[in-house]
């Protein structure tokens, strides 16, 4: 059954038809994977299951008989796949023509009405997500929803005309997100190469990479000789409401405001009352802060004047002159090294002892200047890329609201 639905919000010219709303199954055959557990081997035809789902590529394969035997329909070039099991609702094109083999957590649509990208492009709409939700077994471990299910979706259909022109554009604007992941991805890597290159390693006096100008030793101290710190404090009860907010009341910092980026996040979780700061430690924008519960080892360069948990510990002051830039690195870095080491790669407590009997490596204060500078620049521009990936994924979330009925 055919129902007629007035068009979208935001439209290509030329176009003024009504969509249509009909039923998955009426626009598409629909199957699933091969239900049995697959037996992998080094190569053959490549075995695809829901973590494969944004790539469509896997280091998993079955044989060619297995391959033959099991799969009478299989995945072909502009064939559309979409989770259906765990994480439910992400889609993607088959854009090659090599055999594939897939899980029975994958769906598998073929259609002769609809562009491919459109499909896509519908499942992310917000109206199908809705509906793709209502229809997921929720209380199933872990959740799914079944195939047929998946038939009975709804979805809004214009002339194929239409769709090919909306398909193109969000696989240019998906082409475009990837392209940005993959320089943000490129960048991470890059900063994670530098820092094992700029920071002596085990036994070493010097890093393996160092700038032009700077050959002395760095100097290995304990790290109770060299810094200053303490960790910050709250009155008791938290539950006490005077503790909070009011006329005068400053961004109070708990493990949950330190980021994994070496700053805390724009705005605290909690503001710490007039009241309450006389029992709390002050901490002026610049310091370096670690967290000591929860997530423990995360570290930041505070942005902003703040008041500061006992969760938290804060370097107050050094033996010699130190960049702070500089000194966060070495710390998260020497956090991640006792990360290694715990059970589990997780450390469950860490004693002022075990803390100021810590080795760190420093060099002269000019070249923890540099290094600081360096990796303040490699943090701007990878920040900098983030944001224009996220700019882009609000973009297409934006034009998936206001492109489909």
């Amino acid at each position: 059954m055919k129902e007629r639905l007035k068009a979208p919000e935001l439209r290509f010219p030329g176009f003024t038809d009504d969509w249509e709303q009909r039923k998955l199954n009426e626009v598409s055959d629909i199957y699933d994977g091969t239900h049995q557990t697959p037996k992998y081997q080094d190569d053959g035809v490549m075995f695809l299951s829901v973590e494969n789902i944004k790539t469509l590529t896997s280091n998993k394969f079955i044989s060619r008989e297995a391959f033959e035997d099991e799969f009478k329909i299989r995945p072909q070039r502009g064939d559309v796949l979409m989770t259906r099991i765990g994480d439910i609702g992400t889609a993607n094109v088959v854009e090659t023509d090599e055999d594939l083999a897939y899980y029975v957590s994958l769906a598998l649509f073929k259609s002769e009405e609809l562009n491919p990208y459109f499909l896509q492009a519908s499942i992310y709409a917000p109206f199908v997500q809705d509906q793709i939700w209502k229809r997921t077994l929720h209380i199933a471990f872990p959740k799914k929803i079944n195939k047929n299910a998946i038939g009975q979706v709804p979805i809004n259909v214009p002339t194929l005309a239409e769709q090919t022109k909306i398909g193109s554009f969000f696989k240019q604007l998906d082409d475009t997100i990837t392209l940005h992941q993959r320089k943000l991805d490129l960048l991470k890597e890059q900063k994670k190469g530098y820092l094992q290159k700029m920071f002596p390693k085990n036994g070493a006096k010097v890093p393996e990479l160092r700038f032009a100008g700077f050959a002395d030793d760095w100097e290995e101290r304990k790290l109770g000789d060299h810094a200053k710190y303490r960790r910050g404090s709250f009155p008791q009860p938290y539950g006490n409401k005077e503790w909070y907010d009011g006329e005068g009341a400053m961004p109070f910092v708990q493990v949950v405001d330190v980021t994994n980026k070496l700053t805390l996040v724009e705005n605290t979780k909690q503001k710490i009352s007039k009241l309450a700061q006389s029992k709390s430690v002050f901490v002026p924008k610049g310091k370096v802060v670690v967290t000591l519960q929860g997530s423990i080892g995360r570290v930041a360069i505070t942005q902003y004047d703040s008041f500061v948990d006992r969760t938290l510990l804060i370097f107050e002051d050094y033996e010699k002159e130190t960049d702070e830039r500089f000194w966060a690195y070495t710390i998260q870095k020497k956090f991640e090294i006792e990360k290694l080491k715990a059970p589990g790669g997780t450390i469950k407590t860490i004693t002022k002892e075990a803390l100021s009997s810590f080795d760190v490596h420093l060099p002269k204060f000019e070249e923890q200047q540099k290094i600081g500078s360096f990796f303040k620049q490699l943090d701007e521009t990878i920040a900098l890329h983030q944001r224009k990936l996220d700019l882009l994924k609000e973009q297409k979330k934006g034009f998936l609201q206001k492109m489909f009925v």
